[in-house]
């Protein structure tokens, strides 16, 4: 989709709701933050769920490798769909169809039919990608970086404010009269519900491009987007070293945030003899540091791409993974409680300006090929929590099974606290690895190059901008 610069907003204006760059900014944001509240939705209620459905262990794992698979796929393809057809009706049938496998959730009554429905809820999560790509087609390139960070930060908040909300949303169905065990069924028909009437107002009330939908500009002869110029897009986005990289780079990032996420909480308490609601605390902070700490990636993604170009943006990128897998390292060698939440939180704040500083180089790609790109690199993450989670879980399991036969002869309590030493040592390990292979992915992103036209046509692009600012009416 190609539009002109003055129609793209040159400025985050949080204060205007007005414009359609910006109206679009705070849809796109709410929309994705109500999809991440739905697809992690389940978390809080797990322990109902295993008692209420009967789920064995290995049928719990399976629930979250389905979910993350689910996404992998959805990611993959909805990109190249926001080419073909915009990021406005691909956002509006993700949320009217991810709605059903939500509501389905709260109706299950056997394990097969709970796994099912994780596994399509999982589809929800491509609601990333459309995200990018609408921020990116609303936003020039001064600014671009900035409103993807912001927009994707503040919609991941949607995968931590579950664990207050959706227990929230329990207590009020409770006072209605309904069972304290079927209140997590009834919370998810909510969430579903409230995923399906977002998808009418994004469809009421946002466009593809400042200029209009790509259906209205095809017919004013504005937009030729033919399905052979799609295929050509995606082949070349699949052909393109840079976005395996970046997807390599994006599973070093938002991937491992998932995977750390994910395991803190028992790292937390076994490692620094927390409860499980102080370490549930600290983790939640976590979370919530994405309201300003993607933002900052992309601001200084942005920053340098000025100073430097699109290599500056590179170089930044590269620095931030660098600074993610030290902080990683180090915090999984500390035993000091004080020392160990400084570094996680330096770890926090790496870990997700790499994200914002990512997604600050993805839009100078090909700017044929947005959607399919996104697609691509947002998969990456899903990947890479995925082989985090194995990793940890491979080595967690053998340390654990070896605690226990050491310590089969001893008292229960002996042999679960033989059991914890174990696991915090088998995850630290693993969180040192997994820092040494961020790293690594920091070295390899050096190798993302740009073609003298295209930082021409970036640096084009900043003087315009600059023009631009200076009148008020175009920002």
């Amino acid at each position: 989709m190609k539009t002109t610069l003055s129609a793209k907003a040159t400025r985050l204006n949080l204060k205007d709701f007005s414009s359609v760059p910006m109206r679009t900014f705070w849809i796109t944001s709410v929309a994705f933050f109500l999809c991440f509240f739905a697809w992690f939705g389940i978390v809080p209620f797990m322990p109902d769920v295993v008692r209420d459905l009967g789920l064995t262990p290995t049928q719990k794992w399976n629930s979250v490798i389905l979910a993350v698979s689910g996404t992998v796929f959805a990611r993959l393809i909805i990109g190249k769909l926001c080419d073909k057809y915009g990021p406005r009706l691909c956002y509006t049938w993700l949320l009217l169809l991810g709605s059903i496998p939500v509501i389905l959730c709260g109706l299950v009554q056997t394990p097969l039919q709970f796994l099912i429905c994780r596994l399509f809820i999982g589809f929800i999560g491509a609601s990333f990608v459309i995200t990018q790509v609408h921020t990116s087609l609303m936003f020039a390139s001064n600014i671009v970086g900035t409103a993807n960070a912001t927009s994707a930060g503040w919609g991941n908040l949607g995968g931590g404010a579950n664990r207050l909300g959706m227990p929230l949303i329990a207590a009020a169905v409770v006072s209605f009269g309904v069972s304290e065990l079927d209140a997590w069924r009834y919370s998810l028909i909510i969430a579903g519900i409230v995923c399906f009437l977002m998808g009418i107002v994004y469809f009421y009330f946002t466009k593809d491009t400042p200029e209009g939908n790509f259906s209205e500009l095809k017919a004013q002869g504005k937009e030729i987007k033919g399905k052979k110029k799609d295929e050509v897009g995606f082949l070349e986005a699949l052909k393109d070293y840079r976005v395996w990289i970046l997807f390599v780079v994006y599973a070093a990032c938002f991937g491992i945030e998932l995977t750390v996420y994910g395991t803190m909480d028992d790292y937390l308490q076994n490692t620094f003899s927390l409860s499980r609601i102080t370490a549930g605390n600290i983790v939640l902070s976590f979370a919530l540091m994405n309201l300003f700490a993607r933002t900052l990636g992309g601001y200084f993604g942005d920053k340098f791409g000025k100073l430097k170009g699109l290599r500056g943006r590179v170089l930044f990128l590269v620095a931030i993974l660098l600074v993610e897998g030290v902080m990683l390292m180090t915090f999984s060698t500390i035993t000091s409680l004080v020392l160990g939440i400084a570094f996680l939180i330096a770890f926090s704040l790496s870990v997700q300006m790499a994200e914002g500083a990512t997604f600050s180089v993805v839009p100078f790609i090909n700017k044929k090929a947005i959607g399919s790109i996104s697609g691509i690199v947002g998969a990456g993450g899903n990947v890479g929590a995925f082989l985090a989670a194995m990793l940890l879980k491979s080595k967690s399991a053998v340390a654990e099974q070896a605690a226990l036969a050491a310590n089969s002869g001893a008292g229960e309590e002996v042999a679960k606290l033989a059991q914890s030493e174990a696991a915090a040592a088998a995850v630290s390990s693993g969180y040192f690895i997994i820092g040494i292979l961020v790293f690594v992915a920091g070295i390899t992103a050096l190798a993302i190059r740009f073609s003298t036209a295209d930082e021409k046509d970036a640096a084009a692009d900043y003087t315009l901008t600059d023009t631009n600012n200076l009148n008020p009416a175009n920002a």
